[in-house]
């Protein structure tokens, strides 16, 4: 009996630690690891359809933006992953706002429909280890830094539609590479 009640404890555990909840979706990146929702076979995978916002709901969970100074919301390395996912969940209190972060720039060419993304990251955990990445997409009028550069981004947070789906995005206003790096890893 006893043995009995811990697998099944063991196993309420392990269901409840990976629940997946529909909302914006992040495309794949392929930048060593993968974003919350997406296929193992990033390369060869299509961008992982979305299913809108959860306009049922009565209420927000939003949190309070982490710092804001003339109307930029900033996010900090201390709430990122918070920040981030409460961006994605509630998007109708974010669009069209200035957001300003810090992270790793990277990229994603999909060969389907020959389009490269751009990404301003940080790495989260996930299920199994680091497994998930925080951040936005982007997309910048300039050059493109190199993969991997630390970057600190502004730039307004909008919807877009491709193939069907609806999907967030930053259109900047300022990319700036900084020789500091910040915390790539973060865990809130």
């Amino acid at each position: 009996m006893k043995k009995s009640f811990i697998l099944i404890f063991v196993c309420l555990i392990l269901l409840a630690g990976c629940s997946e909840q529909q909302q914006y979706i992040p495309k794949n990146n392929n930048g060593g690891t993968q974003d919350i929702n997406t296929p193992n076979d990033s390369e060869n995978s299509t961008p992982e359809p979305i299913s809108g916002t959860n306009s049922n709901s009565s209420k927000h969970n939003t949190l309070p933006p982490v710092s804001t100074s003339s109307d930029v919301i900033e996010i900090k390395e201390k709430l990122f992953i918070a920040q981030t996912n409460d961006i994605y969940i509630n998007p109708q209190d974010y669009l069209g706002k200035t957001l300003k972060y810090e992270g790793i720039f990277d990229s994603y060419y999909y060969d389907v429909t020959d389009t490269t993304y751009y990404y301003v990251i940080r790495y989260g955990p996930g299920c199994c280890g680091f497994d998930a990445n925080a951040g936005f997409e982007v997309v910048w009028s300039g050059d493109y830094p190199n993969k991997n550069d630390w970057v600190e981004v502004i730039g307004v947070l909008e919807e877009f539609e491709e193939d069907g789906y609806k999907y967030l995005r930053l259109n900047l206003s300022s990319l700036v590479v900084l020789d500091t790096r910040g915390e790539e890893y973060v865990y809130q």
